[in-house]
Order: C-alpha cells, then sequence, then structure tokens
C-alpha cells in the first residue's frame, strides 16, 4: 500500500516502517495526541495527511519500551475493528 512492511491484525493494518520510519495506525481519537508526541508526524505519503496514521521518525521508536507503547497504540485501535 505504501511502499514498506506493513503488520496486519484481524485483516487490518496495525503499524508498518517505510525505510527506518515507523508507521501507526492510531485512529481518530487519538490522532492528535499521537502528533503530540517527540518526532511523529502526520503520515503524508500521498500528499495529503492521512488523518488516524502517523510516522514516526527513527529517534521516537529507539528505546523498546517507545517501540512497545506506538505498537501498543496501534494494536488498542486495530483491535476495536471488526475483523475483516
Amino acid at each position: 500500500m505504501f511502499g514498506g512492511l506493513a503488520f496486519m491484525v484481524n485483516g487490518h493494518m496495525c503499524c508498518g516502517i517505510v525505510g527506518q520510519v515507523l508507521v501507526v495506525r492510531v485512529g481518530a481519537d487519538l490522532y492528535e495526541q499521537a502528533l503530540s508526541q517527540p518526532h511523529a508526524r502526520p503520515m503524508d505519503f500521498t500528499g495529503r495527511s492521512m488523518k488516524g496514521l502517523v510516522y514516526v521518525d527513527p529517534p521516537g521508536y529507539r528505546t523498546t519500551k517507545s517501540l512497545r507503547e506506538w505498537v501498543r497504540n496501534g494494536l488498542r485501535f486495530v483491535l476495536s475493528l471488526p475483523t475483516k
């Protein structure tokens, strides 16, 4: 979909990697909160922001703890969706 590696959960994209940038699907409710985190920015793969998806630059997921938190945010959202 976006030229990277994506991890799917119940048929929904949860997170992935494009180059060295982490992509996380956080959903609309956590979108602004996610963007307020250091090294996070809107995913703009198409030239337009894709609400509910964020890019996280490498310093933002450098530690195991920070990577785990980002993945948990993605899982929390996709597990709230119906299985495809």
